[in-house]
């Protein structure tokens, strides 16, 4: 660790120098007045690692695990270095995971994370102020012992802030309020001679988003009404058992789950659940985190669960994680989780899926941020676990 970091621990400066040292051909993306800024590395397989909406003295809103990027030692299951959005590929369990080994039994021991999306280098191809395209030729076994070829694309576009403003009609930025935001381009290319089916078994695009907990912190879902028979239930929130009811509220048609990195939890939505957005709430930080992403309500998805004999092919298009100590006493974090799916990868010979997935980020007063969040999600303060 540098002890001659100038900036606050807690500040983008400070990540900005420190990420420096772990990565020297790291891209930095900012607007012309340098205020919005993103930091993007090519040897942490392409992930963001984190931005900052107020320069180098600004809040850095992802979380950096500096544990893990501090570590000699190479973990063989999973290297968690952080990061506010990374790119993976699904599924995670299941019949089609390319997490484990064939016929191997779906317990943490045999998990290991396929090293392109882990461990290495990505090939930066253009690179400029506001926008860096990479890419990632890579193979994976999946469960069925199928040896998958694939190409995977990433854009990263710093967003301007007209632009930013003009994403929801009628919703106007508080004044005071500062903002930074990306849009993430995300390509899947088969490069197998043969189709990806349901009989070869496929894989999805898979967006994480890791940020730090806080104890007033609430992840904010919107999600359709409607008949359960038709869409599926509002949610699946027992992967790790059932959530606790001062964890998670329900109230009209927004979910708000408790992210204080105190209580591992996690839950997800159908893609006919979802409504493309979700965010979360920090009054203690003063930071609104906003996602949208691709969602299409009748295609299908991938079930990412640990389980051989569940569906595989009713998954979750969007989930949400709120980390805690394990069973020892252990943590990876703490950090909370966005995260959104992309369908199935039914792809012919050299076609290609892609997967948007935007990351915005509000700062600014308890007041202006409410006021924002009920406009943006309908979520109200009595919703809420503050």
């Amino acid at each position: 660790m540098n002890t001659m970091n100038p900036f606050e621990k807690g500040t983008f400066g400070y990540d900005r120098q420190y990420l420096s040292q772990k990565d020297k051909d790291r891209i930095v993306l900012s607007d012309d007045a340098e205020r919005a800024q993103a930091i993007v590395s090519p040897k942490y397989q392409a992930r963001v690692f984190t931005s900052t909406a107020d320069g180098m003295r600004g809040k850095s809103n992802g979380f950096v695990n500096d544990k893990a990027l501090e570590s000699d030692a190479i973990d063989e299951h999973m290297n968690g270095y952080g990061g506010e959005n990374r790119f993976w590929i699904g599924p995670e369990g299941g019949r089609f995971s390319i997490y484990f080994p064939p016929g191997a039994k779906q317990t943490y021991d045999n998990w290991h994370v396929p090293k392109p999306l882990d461990l290495e280098v990505w090939e930066v191809v253009e690179s400029g102020q506001k926008t860096v395209s990479l890419k990632k030729e890579m193979e994976a076994t999946n469960y069925l012992g199928r040896r998958l070829k694939l190409s995977v694309e990433r854009t990263i576009s710093l967003m301007e802030t007209e632009t930013i403003a003009a994403q929801w009609k009628g919703t106007e930025i508080p004044g005071g309020v500062k903002t930074v935001a990306y849009a993430t381009e995300n390509r899947l290319i088969n490069r197998n001679d043969f189709e990806w089916t349901k009989e070869t078994g496929t894989v999805c695009i898979w967006i994480l988003d890791m940020f730090h907990p806080s104890p007033r912190a609430v992840t904010l879902i919107p999600f359709r009404e409607g008949d359960e028979e038709q869409l599926g239930k509002i949610a699946t929130s027992d992967y790790f058992g059932a959530i606790p009811p001062d964890r998670l509220k329900i109230k009209g048609n927004v979910i708000y789950f408790k992210t204080d990195g105190k209580y591992r939890s996690k839950l997800g939505l159908n893609s006919r659940r979802t409504s493309a957005i979700a965010g979360n709430y920090d009054p203690d930080a003063g930071r609104l985190t906003v996602i949208t992403y691709d969602v299409e309500p009748d295609a299908v998805y991938l079930s990412q669960e640990w389980n051989t004999e569940k569906d595989p092919f009713a998954g979750d298009a969007m989930n949400a994680y709120n980390d805690g100590p394990l069973d020892d006493g252990s943590i990876m974090g703490p950090f909370f989780e966005l995260e959104s799916v992309s369908p199935a990868a039914f792809l012919k010979p050299n076609q290609t899926l892609t997967h948007q997935h935007t990351v915005y980020h509000f700062i600014g007063g308890e007041k202006e941020l409410s006021v924002l969040a009920e406009k943006l999600f309908g979520a109200s303060r009595n919703g809420n676990f503050y």
